[in-house]
């Protein structure tokens, strides 16, 4: 009861809620609904990142590596001041504290938590995704070492298994508080 308390109270200092998660987990889909659901605006980090290099997430890999793409990732989120928004990250976010401990400072953080079966059905070209992971890195890999990232730094856990996009913005809404 105390730590729900608390959340409550934390929740309402911090007026944005940030998506965390895998790709494929659905940050930018349920990030659409829920800011629409909540009266919020709506940032999609890997679009913003597209459109200030003038490339998609694959060519800044194919051509700088995976540690420009998150380092550009990175300056990009240190860079954003907004308030009342949903913000979907990528799914490399969470290597950078400085950027998760900025989104923190007005924002409660949210991860959606999806199986691997589920993700690798859902993404089929992650080869050519632009995922910023090394080389020798597989899907599975990725996906081990990033959760126990994802859970360091998320305020909120969604277990997204058999729920419907309806379903988890309702359960984000009634953990955040929002309207």
């Amino acid at each position: 009861m105390v730590l729900d308390n608390l959340l409550v109270i934390m929740t309402e200092m911090r007026s944005n809620i940030v998506l965390i998660g895998m790709p494929g987990a659905g940050k930018s889909t349920i990030g659409v609904v829920l800011a629409k659901q909540t009266s919020r605006g709506f940032i999609d980090t890997d679009l913003l990142i597209q459109t200030s290099q003038c490339r998609t997430l694959q060519e800044i890999v194919d051509i700088y590596g995976y540690e420009a793409l998150r380092n550009i990732e990175e300056d990009m989120l240190l860079g954003l001041s907004v308030r009342n928004y949903v913000i979907a990250t990528g799914g490399s976010a969470v290597y950078s504290e400085l950027s998760m401990h900025h989104l923190r400072s007005d924002g409660v953080i949210v991860f959606l938590d999806v199986d691997l079966s589920v993700l690798e059905s859902r993404i089929h070209d992650f080869k050519t995704r632009g995922l910023a992971k090394r080389p020798d890195q597989s899907f599975a890999d990725l996906f081990r070492e990033r959760l126990l990232l994802y859970t360091k730094y998320t305020d909120i856990t969604i277990k997204c298994a058999g729920l419907t996009q309806k379903d988890i913005c309702t359960k984000i809404m009634e953990k955040t508080k929002s309207c």
